[in-house]
């Protein structure tokens, strides 16, 4: 069956030099993510009952092409997305990392076996995927964020459409031909395309992963709970990060620093808020303030850059307005030239409303917040409506398990930063952060999977 074509274009730039088109794609439309989905959906049984020989066998094939193709993958992603080469490449790693962890999945138990209350006979439990995976994800992991869902869901039986976000098209274009390479035709569809395909994704797959903004994945978990769908949404952060007196000053400000402006603040788990405890304020200002000053700024393509160019004129427009009315205690040095690049900026005294304080800026700022103790440290970590993660820099780790419980992310990272992703466990967050099932490791076999109770008698 061929596809509807849609006369939309979708158009993919160099962030770092605007007038490099990277690809032109032709967006899917609504009728083409309707296809594709139905491709899937009648390619799904064979995939399912191949075996799991197959479907491991598969995904390993999956990893071992990423691998070959690692500086291919990373210039691309250096190219379309901006991420700072070092970065891109550590990305292409872990993206071969986790179709090689999930290869080894369609081998783990997929029920268990229990004795009835009484008489002969058996109680089974069995995990049954769901049929057509619909993953939409974002454009600052163009690579691992795709797999981290694809892999999963492949592993445990289903079949994949995937939405990617239109500025990161070329990167899920050439990762989607390395998996086709690998699977039977149809099991994996790449539809590219902006709200309209994302809609028409979430009004026909069998179960939806989302990752990017919250106000965009509170309407796809609205529609995918109206039709009684699994539904996962990892939406946006605001993240904290508290530093103790006792901590080891310097290198809580260079934890610090990267996470804020590391591949220019583009990440959910980036720090936007420094919460200074009691004395441990001035040391930090100081420290911090020279850690963004001297933190490289400019070309992705540098194997020294930190801090590239943030990924559209809208998205810089969007830091510039967040930067309105605030105290500056540090800037870095944004390049001159064509590029989106803004300078790493720490702001001290922000007044309360600020938008800073409130909302999600994804870009290298943050704000730096004084605590008297732990507790009002604790409480101005929790005072936003976004709960990803947050960082805690201190020498005493037996006090900070107690504080620990009292901050309301769904993940703490102590004496690092707060960016940084183990593939391998639970991901995700509270509150306004996220909805439904973590995602990656074993969470992620649950997600994609259905339980069912089976009683036999003889």
């Amino acid at each position: 069956m061929t596809s509807p074509v849609s006369t939309t274009s979708l158009v993919s730039r160099n962030p770092a030099a605007p007038s490099d088109v990277v690809a032109e794609f032709p967006a899917a439309g609504a009728p083409g993510v309707a296809a594709a989905v139905e491709r899937a959906r009648a390619a799904q049984p064979q995939w399912l009952s191949g075996g799991a020989a197959a479907r491991s066998s598969a995904l390993t094939a999956v990893a071992t092409a990423i691998e070959a193709t690692a500086g291919e993958l990373a210039g691309l992603a250096v190219r379309e997305v901006g991420k700072p080469f070092a970065e891109a490449r550590a990305e292409v790693a872990r993206t071969a990392a986790i179709w090689r962890y999930y290869a080894q999945a369609p081998y783990e138990p997929t029920g268990t076996v229990h004795e009835p209350a009484a008489g002969p006979g058996l109680l089974l439990t069995r995990r049954r995927p769901h049929g057509v995976a619909g993953l939409i994800t974002p454009w600052n992991f163009p690579l691992a964020i795709p797999s981290w869902k694809a892999a999963p869901a492949l592993a445990t039986g289903n079949a994949v459409v995937l939405k990617p976000a239109p500025e990161a098209t070329a990167c899920a274009r050439r990762l989607a031909g390395i998996v086709q390479e690998a699977l039977p035709d149809g099991v994996f569809t790449l539809v590219p395309g902006g709200a309209e395909e994302g809609e028409a994704l979430v009004a026909t797959a069998d179960v939806v992963s989302f990752t990017g903004s919250t106000a965009v994945g509170n309407a796809v978990v609205r529609a995918a709970t109206a039709r009684g769908i699994p539904v996962q949404a990892e939406m946006g952060g605001l993240n904290a990060a508290i530093v103790l007196p006792d901590a080891d000053i310097e290198r809580a400000a260079a934890h610090i620093a990267a996470a804020i402006a590391g591949y220019a603040g583009q990440k959910c788990t980036a720090t936007s808020r420094v919460i200074a405890v009691g004395a441990a304020r001035e040391p930090l200002r100081e420290a911090l303030a020279e850690a963004l000053r001297t933190l490289p700024v400019g070309d992705p393509a540098d194997p020294a850059t930190v801090c590239g160019p943030l990924v559209s004129e809208r998205a810089r427009d969007r830091f510039e307005r967040a930067r309105e009315g605030l105290h500056t205690l540090a800037e870095g040095r944004a390049p001159e030239g064509p590029g989106w690049y803004v300078a790493p900026t720490l702001a001290e005294k922000v007044p309360e409303g600020h938008r800073l304080l409130s909302e999600e800026v994804f870009g290298p700022i943050a704000a730096l917040l004084p605590a008297d103790d732990v507790a009002e440290a604790v409480r101005i970590a929790n005072s936003v409506p976004h709960g990803l993660v947050t960082s805690v820099h201190t020498g005493d780790l037996a006090m900070t398990l107690d504080a620990l419980d009292r901050l309301d992310t769904g993940m703490i990272r102590v004496n690092a930063p707060s960016t940084g992703v183990d593939f391998h466990l639970p991901f995700g967050g509270a509150k306004a952060s996220g909805h439904g099932p973590r995602e990656q490791g074993r969470a992620a076999l649950e997600f994609y999977t259905s339980s069912r109770t089976y009683t036999l008698t003889p």
